[in-house]
């Protein structure tokens, strides 16, 4: 029988909170810069660089029992060293539902499979108060760009479109043949948007690119653009419950009821 990992190195901030939203931020021995909440478990636990650019001597003088890792954070050449000296476990959640798979596979990993089924009560009551909510009510048509000059937007097999499809939008690239399309700044408001969220990462959009989209009509008149935390939409494990939640909240002021 494996024993639970004791000596963790989490170089993905949302399983970084995961893990301390388990019971067990005393296990985590290194962490990303980007690692930044809970603050105050994660005060003095050291940094191993970015989640691009870890510092992998660094990881390995830590003697991790544990790596975790991201099939899109985190690269793979790193991903690829890391597995070769440490068990690695790799996370690409594109949906609520295997977000929670993630969160089980934690519990099991670290031994704390009753924390963990918590958390994944939380996650399908969001899901239940999200099917429930949305009986009756017409979507709305979301644009949410995770970066600009280029524009980038997010298709069908993310994450972040299973989220705002379950909290009452219809993502307006989900078609879009790549994962991440570009979208052309005089192509945004043929996107046909009700509402823009503005997310904080991993573009940092802020106050001022709202108001300039907002007084140059980019996405057309009587358009909601609103500046939302992106940690909500894209942190995946203990955050998504919560975070869905929070979707349903931002979006259930621009749906209608069926006539």
């Amino acid at each position: 029988m494996t024993l639970p990992a004791r000596r963790i190195v989490s170089l993905v901030p949302s399983l970084t909170e995961t893990v301390c939203d388990l019971g067990v931020a005393c296990r985590l021995v290194g962490i990303t810069r980007f690692c930044v909440a809970p603050e105050e478990p994660l005060r003095f636990v050291p940094r191993v660089g970015g989640t691009k650019n870890p510092d992998l001597e660094l990881v390995a003088r830590l003697d991790p029992e544990l790596v975790l890792v991201n099939g899109e954070e985190n690269r793979r050449e790193d991903i690829a060293w890391l597995r070769a000296r440490f068990p690695t476990y790799e996370s690409l959640p594109q949906s609520v539902p295997s977000a929670g798979a993630v969160v089980r596979e934690l519990g099991r990993r670290l031994g704390v499979l009753e924390e963990a089924e918590t958390v994944l009560l939380e996650i399908e009551a969001q899901v239940l108060r999200a099917e429930v909510e949305g009986l009756g009510r017409r979507p709305v048509r979301v644009f949410y760009p995770i970066w600009r000059q280029p524009w980038i937007g997010i298709n069908r097999t993310t994450y972040v479109h299973d989220a705002l499809v379950r909290a009452g939008g219809i993502n307006v690239c989900a078609e879009r043949e790549a994962r991440y399309p570009m979208i052309a700044r005089d192509h945004l408001a043929a996107l046909g948007a009700e509402v823009v969220l503005l997310p904080s990462e991993p573009f940092a959009f802020n106050a001022r690119h709202r108001d300039e989209l907002l007084h140059d009509q980019t996405f057309g008149r009587d358009v909601s653009i609103l500046l939302v935390d992106g940690k909500n939409f894209c942190w995946h494990g203990s955050r998504t419950g919560r975070g869905l939640g929070y979707a349903v909240n931002l979006l259930r002021t621009f749906r209608r009821r069926v006539a």
